[in-house]
């Protein structure tokens, strides 16, 4: 659809390798990952990119876009080691704070993501497209949602929360789930 020649798909931190490799054989095309650090929470520093993607099309593939800081810093240090065009995937786009704004402004030429998180009554950016979810089977529907509330949880504990209640707490507010 895109007519993608010559794609490197780019894991933007070593959480999603696992992901961004199995990505990577489903196209059968090669993997790179980058390297970054974490001085402080949601603040994101990009040190290497492992791999081989100067004059490729990059696919950044992550499970969820946050803050989209880890993303756009990704696509900014693909960009400048010589990426042609750059593109990224996600399944749970949460766009928290200036998200939107990062993406925007980022050399990331379209952000698909899944319709996971109800993004209907926000401005998206001409960059970003939703694809819908509405073709699963209610057992895949779960799996997804099953995921989003291990990686809720998993950001929670990150922050100094604990426990599962906290985790379906936030998902209403934020998302409004339940």
């Amino acid at each position: 659809k895109l007519g993608i020649s010559d794609p490197v798909v780019v894991s933007p931190d070593v959480g999603a390798i696992k992901m961004a490799r199995a990505f990577a054989k489903t196209l059968s095309c090669s993997l790179a990952i980058i390297d970054k650090r974490r001085p402080h929470p949601n603040r994101a520093q990009v040190l290497h990119i492992i791999g081989s993607i100067k004059g490729k099309t990059v696919i950044l593939r992550d499970d969820m876009v946050d803050t989209a800081g880890t993303l756009t810093q990704a696509a900014a240090a693909c960009r400048k080691e010589g990426a042609g065009r750059i593109y990224a995937c996600s399944t749970h786009p949460v766009l928290s704070g200036d998200a939107l704004t990062r993406i925007a402004d980022s050399p990331i030429e379209r952000l698909v993501v899944a319709d996971t998180i109800d993004l209907s009554g926000r401005q998206l950016p001409r960059n970003i497209e939703v694809v819908s979810t509405a073709h699963l089977s209610d057992e895949e529907r779960f799996f997804v949602t099953a995921l989003l509330l291990d990686k809720v949880k998993t950001w929670m504990r990150r922050q100094g929360g604990t426990g599962e209640l906290r985790a379906l707490v936030y998902m209403d507010e934020i998302f409004g789930y339940f």
